[in-house]
C-alpha cells in the first residue's frame, strides 16, 4: 500500500540516497546537467528539513520510503506566495503504484494552508511521463525556458 507523510530527521539516510538516484537520472536528461548545476548542486536535505519555508515529504510503499518530494514557498513581487516543487522522485521499482500521487496530495494542502496562489513544478524537455503526471493534477505549462550553451 502506498502512502506519504512529512519527512523526519530519521529519514535523512534514505532521502540522501533518493536524491542521488534523482541526480543520476537527471544527468542523462536533456537540460539535466544545467538543472543539476543551478538547482540541485547545493541541495542539502538536512537543511530543507530545518527550513520553515520548505516542506519535505516522503512517499512509502508497504511502509518503506521509496519517494521524496520537496516544495518551497516563494514570495512574489506583489507580495503573494507561490509553492514551487523542487523535486519529486520515486524509485524506479516503485513507480506507477500511487506513491507520487500520495506525495502531491500532501503538498497541495500545505500550499493552500500557506495561502499560495498556485503551484509550480519544472519538467525537462523529453520527460513526457513527468509532464503527463503533473497534468493529471492540473499543472499546465505557463512558461517555456529557452537556452543556448556557450
Amino acid at each position: 500500500m502506498h502512502a506519504a507523510r512529512e519527512a523526519t530527521p530519521g529519514d535523512l539516510p534514505v532521502i540522501a540516497s533518493l536524491f542521488e538516484a534523482a541526480r543520476f537520472e537527471l544527468s542523462t536528461a536533456r537540460g539535466g546537467d544545467l538543472l543539476l548545476a543551478r538547482e540541485m548542486a547545493t541541495l542539502d536535505p538536512a537543511a530543507l528539513l530545518d527550513d520553515p519555508s520548505a516542506f519535505v515529504v516522503v512517499g512509502t510503499y508497504d511502509g518503506v520510503v521509496v519517494g521524496i518530494a520537496t516544495a518551497r514557498l516563494e514570495t512574489l513581487a506583489d507580495g503573494t506566495c507561490l509553492a514551487v516543487i523542487g523535486s519529486l522522485y520515486v524509485d524506479r521499482e516503485a513507480r506507477e503504484v500511487g506513491v507520487g500521487e500520495a506525495m502531491l496530495d500532501e503538498i497541495f494542502p500545505w500550499a493552500k494552508e500557506h495561502g499560495c496562489r498556485g503551484i509550480d513544478a519544472l519538467v525537462l524537455p523529453g520527460m513526457r511521463e513527468s509532464k503527463n503526471f503533473f497534468e493529471m493534477f492540473g499543472l499546465v505549462a505557463r512558461a517555456i525556458v529557452v537556452h543556448r550553451p556557450l
